[in-house]
C-alpha cells in the first residue's frame, strides 16, 4: 500500500495541487497521512481543507490549524502569522471549523506515530536537534514517527541498543529503508518550505517494500503570491515562498 505523507500546506492550494499530480505521476496513493497545519499563512485555506477531504486520509492538529478556529492562544505567533491566522478564521465556515477542531494530537497508525510537532509536544514543539529527538523517542512506543513543523525534512536515527541519535539530511528522490532502528521523519513542508528550496516537499511510504521516499515538485509560486496580494495577507509571508524560507 502506498501512503502519501504531506504536511505544513499551509492554505497554499496552487503547491498542493502540484503535490498530489505529482504522486499520481509517480503511481497514485491509497491514502494520505496529513502531519497538520493545513492553513495558516497562505491564500486558500477552505480549498485546501475541501481537497485534503475529497481522498481517503488520516491528519493531525497543527497550532495553525487551531489557532485559527481560536482552540489555542495565538500570542506566541509572530505579528505577520498572527494577521494570516485571524484572516484564515475569517474565511472558514462551520463545518471546516468542526474539522479542525476534532483533529487529534497524536494517531498511532500501524509501526507509525504522527504528530505535528512532536511526540512529547504535538502542537508546539519544533523538532529539530538531536537533544530533542534524543528526548522525544521516549514519549512514542511505536517503531517509526512522522512528525512536521518545521518544514524542513530531516531523518532522527535512534541507534540500538545504546540509544545514540544521529541527524541525516533526507536527500531529494532518495528512499528510506526502514529496518531495525527507530526514525523520526520529517516531510518537508508542502506549502511554504524552510530550507532554502522552495519547492514543495513531501514523501511516499510504500509499506509493500518497506521504503519512504522524498519527493520535490516545484509549483507555480507567482500565482499564490499575487492572491495574498489580492487578500491583503503580510508582504513577508508572499516573498518568503520565493525563497524557500
Amino acid at each position: 500500500m502506498r501512503y502519501a505523507i504531506i504536511s505544513d500546506i499551509h492554505s497554499n492550494l496552487t503547491a498542493f495541487q502540484a503535490v498530489l499530480q505529482d504522486i499520481e505521476a509517480r503511481g497514485g496513493f491509497e491514502r494520505i497521512w496529513c502531519l497538520g497545519d493545513i492553513v495558516g499563512y497562505g491564500p486558500d485555506p477552505k480549498e485546501c481543507i475541501e481537497l485534503l477531504r475529497q481522498h481517503a486520509h488520516i491528519c493531525v492538529a497543527g497550532n495553525h490549524d487551531w489557532g485559527a478556529i481560536g482552540k489555542i492562544d495565538i500570542d506566541d505567533f509572530n505579528p505577520e502569522a498572527t494577521a494570516a491566522c485571524r484572516w484564515t478564521g475569517q474565511q472558514l465556515d462551520q463545518q471546516d471549523i468542526d474539522y479542525l477542531a476534532n483533529l487529534p494530537l497524536i494517531i498511532n497508525e500501524g509501526d507509525f506515530t504522527l504528530a505535528h510537532g512532536s511526540p512529547r509536544e504535538p502542537i508546539w514543539e519544533y523538532l529539530v536537534s538531536i537533544h530533542v529527538a534524543r528526548v522525544s523517542f521516549n514519549y512514542f512506543k511505536t517503531k517509526f514517527c512522522l512528525v512536521g513543523h518545521s518544514h524542513v525534512p530531516v531523518v532522527f536515527e535512534s541507534l540500538a541498543p545504546d540509544g545514540e541519535c544521529l541527524l541525516h539530511e533526507f536527500p531529494i528522490d532518495a528512499s528510506l529503508t526502514l529496518d531495525s532502528n527507530r526514525l523520526i521523519v520529517n516531510p518537508g513542508g508542502v506549502g511554504q518550505p524552510r530550507d532554502g528550496d522552495p519547492r514543495a516537499s513531501y514523501a511516499i511510504y510504500d509499506s509493500d517494500h518497506s521504503v519512504i521516499w522524498h519527493y520535490r515538485v516545484p509549483y507555480d509560486i507567482v500565482s499564490t503570491q499575487q492572491r495574498m496580494k489580492e487578500y491583503g495577507l503580510p508582504y513577508k509571508l508572499a516573498a518568503r515562498l520565493s525563497h524557500g524560507w
